[in-house]
């Protein structure tokens, strides 16, 4: 099968199996995709594909770590980031030398080097299992974003750990300060080039929307998707990390978005755009990992012979050891963290037992794992094989395996231990949000106009109408989104809850019938076009603006809910 044919069937399988997941509730999409992948390449006539780790690297994991990096919290991640630093430096260097020794001793027959070359392997947590596993299992948001950070980070030490590693193997030789000043090399030259790639980026495009506006959106965003590769690419050719200078292009990318509130059009068209490159591609990363099992575990397990349990429970054991030394370094952050805070007379946050867990849970390793496996060499400087590299490259694809489904059944269980956290952090601060954009509005509509229309009476009796219609569209939201719990206004304060709760009910009520409206809308306006009545381009005007302002109502609709906590079949979509 020809490459374009490949990735076609790959994409496509990927979108089908996203679909199919919709209907297999208990089971986390990768791992469908990865059991697809393998069912696929199973036979002997099966869909088989070489697996090009530079490639792999160059072409699907940039849009996917700058994506990640756009959309985390900048907040969030810069108050996060000394623990986020301890798992993705620490946590990393722990593991490759606790697990490389517990390999060298659990498998003599694997040197040392190559026995932390697999610890180096398998350290770094996978952004994109991570994303895919804990999307929608309802972790605390402090953990995720804790963890979504981690992700981002410990590829680059994990990969540069690998390649000392690997080198000590080759030469015999290893330095601690060359290994010192490599990382720090790879790790902030990654940084520093991916910032100002993203930075010259978000400047070029500043200066030519301030001309154009909106006309060039369409190629703003195609310029916007390849910035990963050439992010990636212009790294790996300097000579520095190519996955932390994504991740910086795409925080630096997002940090500039945040200046650029009028540009409607291009805003809409990138995040549908992203949305479906994440979606696209994820799904390629996994279904191209479940391609690579049957070769890689049945040439393995066929070595063994009559003990072919051998290699797959060395590779349980690995997992179990790795899931134990991050649980084990997580447990010491937190104790380290009641220390300190009893040492300076603050009240720590206690974080439970349960919570570490479901942290430990997480750790799931990914296809940079076995991409990292697959690049290290086939032979030696002298031309003899490198040691147990078979063995290396079954391990790694165990060991993500076994985090996958133990993180996709574990989490869940565990996550149902949890307390409930009442009001999380974001809805709450999206309700104040929209509290305080209802209430700018009333101020706004309450200024008093300027210009030569101000003078014409008629006008401004006008105005004042149409403005207190506005005025009192806008403070019915507040009274969906105001906290029960917060002072009320002496007129509130008259009102029964009974009588306030209907006034909401009845808000909400007319906010569906708007919705109704709409379809009616939209229904007629396509019966126009089959009656041929409006042609297409008129057709898609219409529609578009019907489908903005449904998605609006919808966002309004729901956030109401949320603040009366209500179910959503109590009122219907």
């Amino acid at each position: 099968m020809h490459t374009v044919e490949i990735v076609l069937v790959v994409l496509l399988l990927g979108a089908l199996t996203g679909i199919g997941a919709r209907y297999v509730r208990g089971i986390a999409l990768p791992l469908i995709q990865i059991a697809l992948g393998a069912l696929l390449s199973w036979p002997r006539e099966g869909l088989h594909i070489a697996f090009d780790p530079e490639l792999f690297l160059a072409l699907f994991i940039p849009p996917l770590l700058f994506a990640d990096g756009w959309r985390i919290p900048k907040r969030e991640f810069y108050a996060l980031r000394m623990p986020i630093l301890r798992l993705a430096l620490g946590l990393v260097l722990f593991t490759v030398f606790g697990l490389g020794l517990l390999i060298h001793w659990m498998i003599p027959a694997i040197p040392l080097g190559v026995a932390l070359a697999l610890a180096a392997v398998v350290s770094p947590t996978d952004a994109v299992a991570v994303s895919a596993i804990t999307r929608n299992l309802g972790l605390p948001a402090r953990t995720l974003h804790l963890l979504q950070g981690e992700s981002l980070l410990n590829d680059a030490s994990g990969l540069v750990a690998l390649k000392f590693a690997v080198a000590a193997t080759l030469t015999g030789v290893f330095s601690w300060g060359d290994a010192a000043r490599g990382f720090l090399w790879l790790a902030l030259g990654g940084l520093g080039l991916g910032a100002l790639i993203g930075w010259g980026f978000a400047t070029a495009r500043e200066a030519v929307t301030r001309r154009v506006g909106d006309v060039a959106a369409t190629q703003m965003v195609l310029l916007l998707v390849l910035l990963p590769f050439a992010a990636y690419l212009l790294a790996e050719h300097v000579g520095v990390s190519g996955i932390l200078a994504v991740v910086a292009a795409g925080v630096t990318t997002n940090f500039a978005d945040l200046r650029r509130g009028a540009y409607i059009v291009e805003r809409m068209q990138t995040e549908g755009t992203w949305t479906m490159v994440e979606s696209a591609f994820n799904g390629a990363v996994f279904l191209l990992l479940g391609l690579q099992l049957p070769s890689i575990v049945g040439r393995t397990l066929a070595a063994a012979g009559h003990v072919w349990w051998q290699p797959a429970a060395q590779a349980l054991a690995i997992s179990v050891g790795l899931l134990a030394l991050r649980w084990l370094w997580l447990s010491l952050g937190v104790w380290g963290r009641r220390w300190r805070a009893r040492q300076h007379g603050d009240a720590a946050a206690r974080p439970t037992s349960v919570l570490t867990l479901a942290a430990t849970l997480a750790g799931i390793r990914g296809a940079v794992t076995l991409a990292g496996a697959l690049s290290v060499p086939l032979l030696m400087p002298d031309g003899t094989p490198f040691p147990a590299r078979g063995e290396l490259v079954f391990l790694a694809t165990g060991t993500i395996l076994c985090t996958l489904v133990i993180g996709s059944i574990g989490l869940p269980l565990v996550l149902r231990r949890l307390p409930p956290e009442g009001e999380p952090v974001a809805a709450r601060e999206e309700r104040r949000a929209r509290l305080a954009a209802c209430r700018a509005a009333i101020a706004r509509l309450a200024a008093a106009p300027g210009g030569a229309q101000a003078a014409d009476a008629a006008w401004l009796a006008q105005r004042q109408e149409a403005a207190g219609r506005l005025t009192q569209d806008y403070r019915k939201r507040i009274d969906l989104l105001e906290d029960p719990a917060a002072p009320r206004s002496p007129e509130a304060q008259a009102e029964s809850p009974e009588a306030l709760q209907q006034r909401r009910r009845r808000y909400l009520v007319e906010m569906e019938l708007r919705l109704e409206a709409l379809h009616g809308e939209r229904d007629a306006l396509y019966a126009e076009r089959h009656a041929h009545r409006i042609n297409d381009e008129s057709l898609r005007t219409l529609v578009e603006e019907l489908d903005l302002a449904e998605v609006s109502l919808r966002n309004r609709t729901a956030a109401a809910r949320r603040a009366l906590d209500l179910p959503r079949s109590e009122l219907r979509d």
